[in-house]
């Protein structure tokens, strides 16, 4: 009875049946690829399915260097040297088969990362929205200074507490020469 009350008005779902976001449902390929400065070669090569064009490239990978093109020699020389400069240059382009092994070079694992301008841009972001809120809070929130923290009142205080002569063996009073009316020195 519990059963029939939940799927009034509403279809029964199982789990063959369970509608997909994509009806190809093909999941891209999911490697152990991991790769890092101290273990450089990983376990697994960085792409695994492979379409023909790639495939060809790694039997050409296979086959001798006298079979390779001038500038994939030299690609391939200083990708085993791993010369930073010569692998920012535009005129070096990394062969594909290399990119089929490896996610990145030395020297793109090496290269520093950027991320520390955007921590400090939201620092300074949120130092100058915290001063924009104070300075808000002072103008429009906090009331007006009391009277008695006036610098007028304040020095009116202290005339009454010396004519009061208030606390005269170690306080004020001691400090004060009432005959030239000024602070003893």
């Amino acid at each position: 009875m519990v059963r029939t009350r939940m799927s009034q008005g509403q279809p029964e779902l199982s789990s063959s049946v369970v509608p997909t976001a994509n009806s190809e449902g093909k999941m891209p390929p999911y490697t152990n690829y991991h790769a890092q400065r101290s273990y450089p070669m990983p376990d697994e090569p960085f792409c695994t399915e492979l379409n023909a064009e790639q495939r060809a490239l790694k039997e050409k990978e296979k086959g001798s260097w006298t079979q390779l093109s001038h500038a994939e020699k030299v690609a391939w020389y200083i990708l085993g040297m791993d010369i930073p400069k010569a692998l920012a240059s535009p005129q070096l382009h990394l062969p594909p088969v290399y990119r089929l092994q490896f996610h990145e070079t030395f020297a793109e694992m090496n290269r520093r990362s950027n991320e520390w301008k955007t921590v400090m841009g939201c620092v300074f972001f949120f130092f100058g929205f915290t001063a924009l809120l104070i300075w808000w809070q002072r103008v429009y929130v906090f009331p007006k200074k009391p009277i008695t923290l006036m610098d007028e009142w304040k020095a009116q205080q202290l005339q009454r507490i010396l004519d009061m002569k208030g606390n005269p063996v170690q306080g004020l009073a001691s400090r004060w020469d009432y005959e030239k009316k000024e602070w003893k020195k």
